[in-house]
């Protein structure tokens, strides 16, 4: 694996110099790990980020009830665990594998080191208040939308406008992923297959050129 490509290609470290990126890269450990295995569980001690490489990989938090709510699915390409390198010295969420996933483990106390440098900490604090300024521009966005909306935004965001899609959650950590209640969704998805616009059947979703086009053509 090239270090340095990998890095350059993620969208979390875009703006910084490229002194900064083969820093980061000189501390950069690759790690694979099989689907359905653990990566850190909530309450860990948050020693490192990450950077996914290849496959997908769902963060998710227990409910005081029990249950786990998938806070974000991370595709190839996105840092996470970030909040532990000032926020929080424990993971807040549970980091499980959707599917077989290569990734990049940078260590927070390599990170703190290289913050010693005073070209690298400026380019980092620019880095962390773009992606600030993007987060909040999302929940903006998402809170506007309406629940087709949503679905249509995270299929397209995850897997691009294809007609066919084998998704590696079930139907309520899709429900969780988007921000609605299971019932919610399973209403949407009748609704949508009776539209003819969508079809989720045995792990897979079928769907029309006509479910992309809806959004432009304001349904």
């Amino acid at each position: 694996m090239d270090l340095f490509s990998t890095i350059e290609r993620a969208r979390f470290f875009e703006g910084i110099s490229r002194r900064s990126k083969e820093a980061l890269a000189r501390v950069c450990l690759p790690l694979e790990l099989r689907k359905q295995s653990v990566l850190f569980r909530e309450g860990d001690p948050g020693e490192a980020i990450y950077l996914l490489v290849r496959g997908r990989l769902a963060l998710h938090k227990l409910t005081k009830d029990g249950r786990e709510v998938v806070i974000k699915v991370i595709q190839p390409g996105e840092v996470f665990a970030e909040v532990v390198l000032f926020e929080q010295k424990v993971y807040p969420v549970t980091a499980a594998a959707l599917t077989d996933v290569a990734a990049l483990r940078i260590f927070r106390r390599d990170i703190l080191e290289l913050l010693g440098q005073e070209d690298f900490r400026n380019d980092f604090i620019a880095m962390l208040l773009r992606k600030q300024r993007y987060l909040a521009d999302k929940v903006q966005q998402i809170t506007s939308q309406d629940v087709e909306e949503r679905l249509r935004s995270f299929l397209r965001e995850q897997y691009g406008e294809v007609q066919q899609i084998r998704v590696e959650m079930n139907k309520k950590q899709l429900a969780a992923a988007i921000g609605v209640t299971p019932e919610t969704l399973s209403r949407l998805l009748n609704q949508l297959k009776n539209r003819k616009c969508l079809l989720w059947q045995n792990g897979v979703l079928t769907i029309t050129p006509v479910f992309w086009s809806e959004q432009e053509s304001g349904r």
